[in-house]
């Protein structure tokens, strides 16, 4: 019902969403399989926190974006519907059931992601790794893709994802330079693209995201991408903004799809390897294909 509520809860205020951005209702036996399996095992997804309009799609194709160290967020960015407030002491258990889960799916590209633990010494990189040892235990044979927190630059917990060596990294710098502080309280635009750089430098996969329609300029967004393979990003996701909440900043603008293939041209030019660029594109959108 997630998809539903979203389309319903930008329609009620007045902003007709385009066709392009409409998708059908979470529907069929994989997909029935995959929620009870997330259910069952007490799990997070970003894709019911996100309120991700691609959960039907994914799930239906049994796979789904693990979120880790719980479901409250200790920041309070402009765009993210996950929940802020005081997190849950850490479940030291959480990594056997994630490794469980993805055993049980018989996932052969698992993504992961994880709230902002800031209350932390060690911002959640401990519980990080322990998840990917134990889904490399559990499942040898699958890759993995971490989308990670900037550890307020505390360059020791970052490490600890270094050394055990995710196949993809990925750190969304989310939206321009102009706008992170509005977007990203209390994130810091080169510090993301410093994460990001020190991945690259570790011979790490590194990937990042942007979302558009917060009203950032085609100059913006190109700067932005040339900031990111200045820190030798090589993947990229493009996507629509949409606003999960009234709480939440509003859509500027409903980027037309001939507007993305546009960008993904030029970043392509710009020396990105792979790129996806679409109204619907999330940060895990056709992950696996990522892998080169």
């Amino acid at each position: 019902m997630l998809v539903e509520e979203n389309n319903k809860s930008i329609e009620n205020r007045g902003i007709k969403k385009p066709d392009w951005l409409r998708v059908k209702l979470p529907t069929g036996k994989e997909y029935a399989d995959v929620r009870k399996i997330v259910s069952e095992h007490k799990l997070h997804t970003i894709c019911e926190s996100g309120n991700c309009p691609n959960m039907g799609e994914c799930w239906g194709a049994g796979t789904a974006t693990f979120m880790i160290l719980g479901n409250i967020c200790t920041r309070s960015c402009g765009f993210c519907a996950v929940a802020t407030g005081k997190p849950l002491p850490v479940d030291k258990d959480e990594p056997r059931r994630v490794a469980e889960s993805v055993k049980l799916m018989k996932i052969k590209h698992c993504v992961i992601t994880s709230v902002d633990r800031d209350e932390l010494k060690d911002g959640g990189s401990i519980i990080w790794a322990e998840t990917i040892n134990a889904i490399r235990s559990e499942s040898p044979h699958t890759t993995l893709e971490t989308l990670i927190p900037d550890f307020q630059g505390k360059w020791e917990n970052l490490q600890r994802i270094i050394d055990v060596a995710p196949e993809i990294v990925s750190h969304n710098l989310e939206t321009v330079k102009r706008l992170t502080k509005q977007v990203r309280i209390q994130a810091k635009y080169e510090r993301s693209l410093e994460v990001l750089a020190r991945l690259s430098a570790a011979g790490i996969k590194s990937k990042s995201g942007i979302m558009l329609g917060l009203g950032e300029t085609e100059a913006e967004i190109i700067e932005a991408m040339e900031d990111l393979r200045k820190s030798e990003v090589k993947i990229l996701t493009l996507g629509q903004y949409l606003q999960p909440t009234p709480k939440h900043l509003a859509v500027k603008e409903f980027i037309r799809p001939e507007q993305f293939a546009k960008l993904k041209t030029i970043a392509l030019q710009l020396g990105f390897r792979y790129v996806e660029s679409g109204p619907l594109v999330r940060s895990s959108y056709h992950a696996e294909k990522h892998l080169f």
